[in-house]
């Protein structure tokens, strides 16, 4: 009977609480439970189950530069880092709220760590997230047009409830680069989150993107409300060189 159980809660695709249930079986633990604790328990393995595979496909598909935590960020390092900042977006409200994060300063200081620390923690509280490389993302795009899969990987970011868009600025973009960020950013105007990591001091943004016009809505709907993160110091990379 508690075979034939636990594959129909197999076929019924339960592995927690099949897992949860085989295991009370093999050490007599069932014995000890009352119905309301043995029905808590195969509910509360199955609910940890699924959370955790939802976590690991959220993960797989977000493509995180770094397996970052916001437990393992550096507050103390004197970079300008407001921790109480960090912990206020690590709740999540930026993404139900679809607002935007700038992290700036120069190379080395840990801005794409801390992006990566908050996708992850997005993913751990349910939002879908993507990761890329400003640069390698419009390269991508750029050959997608090509094959005809453009708007096809343009609906896949919009579907995203968080992009981070890391390096952003580290070269002037062609028209065609302009363009796709035009209509990345203009999707996701107050229904989705964006986190830019960049070197550039945002009043240079106009001459990496170019033409004007452009230049000014993309701002307009990236920057104005965002919250910033600027970031100073010395590289952390080399710090942590040196002290090997």
């Amino acid at each position: 009977m508690n075979q034939a159980t636990m594959d129909k809660m197999r076929a019924m695709r339960l592995f927690g609480m099949q897992e949860s249930f085989n295991a009370l079986l093999q050490n007599a633990g069932i014995k000890e439970l009352t119905q309301d604790e043995l029905v808590a328990q195969l509910i509360d393995a199955e609910w940890e189950d699924r959370h955790q595979r939802k976590l690991e496909r959220l993960l797989k598909n977000a493509r995180f530069r770094y397996p970052a935590s916001m437990k393992e960020i550096d507050y103390e390092a004197p970079r300008g880092l407001d921790k109480g900042l960090a912990l206020r977006l690590s709740d999540g409200t930026f993404i139900r709220k679809a607002e935007n994060i700038i992290i700036t300063g120069p190379t080395g200081v840990g801005k794409s760590f801390i992006a990566s620390a908050l996708g992850h923690q997005a993913c751990a509280l349910g939002f879908r997230a993507f990761y890329a490389s400003t640069y390698k993302l419009f390269a991508s795009l750029k050959m997608a047009k090509a094959d005809g899969s453009y708007h096809k990987l343009l609906r896949r970011i919009e579907k995203q409830e968080l992009l981070i868009l890391d390096d952003f600025g580290l070269k002037a973009m062609d028209a065609n680069a302009r363009m796709a960020l035009m209509e990345i950013i203009e999707d996701r105007h107050q229904r989705c989150s964006t986190i830019i990591t960049t070197q550039l001091p945002i009043k240079h943004w106009h001459e990496v993107i170019g033409e004007s016009t452009v230049a000014d809505a993309i701002m307009d709907r990236l920057v104005h409300s965002a919250h910033r993160i600027n970031l100073a110091g010395e590289s952390m990379r080399k710090k942590k060189a040196t002290k090997k």
